[in-house]
């Protein structure tokens, strides 16, 4: 049976999945199906088939029911190969769950926010000022925490951050959050050397556009 992945370049959910595949090693041992998926458009039925949320990233390994949600899939390729990205003491363990909460949360709010402002009719302002609120607290929330993302082996939470950071740069690229977030930016521009992330680049092509709506991180 083939090992298949639904996948797509702009998501960063997808590139959590890619990014611990090629920390495991096992970026070979897998065949990519480009799979469009969007709230603006028909359910992908090839996605279905495997996932009825129809979202990506769906996973379908040799043996066993395809797996969605890049938590489960993550853990799955990381348990496969020792589980050293998902650590088994439990304050290690917590501590990286609870940043991978974070970093996802972060890209869904990124991605939910994106959606509202280009809906038809103009965006819901009750909304928008949320999503920005909730952004700018979880930025502030990382950079307090930067010691210790510094501090902790490189795993799932540091993973999911990358990957949060790559979808605000790639839609905000004019936020400013390196200036103001100096701690985080600095870890941010340490994890990009790492060969996974290379591997697992965040989406650059022509046809990406910015968010129409500033996202200002900028120092007073």
């Amino acid at each position: 049976m083939t090992v298949k992945l639904h996948w797509s370049p702009r998501s960063p959910f997808v590139r959590k999945v890619m990014i611990v595949l090629h920390e495991t090693n096992q970026q070979d041992d897998i065949e990519l199906v480009n799979s469009l998926v969007a709230t603006t458009l028909p359910p992908n039925q090839a996605v279905m088939d495997d996932n009825p949320l129809g979202k990506i990233p769906a996973f379908v390994p040799a043996e066993g029911p395809a797996l969605f949600d890049s938590r489960v899939i993550c853990e799955y390729l990381d348990r496969k190969t020792g589980g050293r990205l998902f650590p088994d003491s439990l304050p290690a363990r917590m501590q990286q769950l609870r940043w991978q909460a974070m970093a996802d949360g972060l890209a869904d709010l990124l991605l939910v926010w994106r959606t509202e402002l280009n809906r038809d009719g103009g965006p819901w302002d009750v909304l928008t000022t949320g999503y920005d609120a909730k952004v700018h607290a979880v930025m502030h929330r990382l950079e307090s925490e930067a010691d210790q993302l510094q501090d902790a082996p490189f795993g799932i939470g540091q993973i999911a951050l990358v990957c949060a950071l790559g979808q605000l740069d790639f839609r905000w690229p004019d936020s400013g959050w390196t200036q103001r977030f100096p701690k985080l930016s600095a870890l941010n521009e340490r994890w990009q050397t790492r060969a996974s992330v290379q591997a697992a680049p965040p989406p650059v092509d022509e046809e990406s556009s910015p968010a129409p709506h500033p996202l200002n991180f900028r120092l007073d």
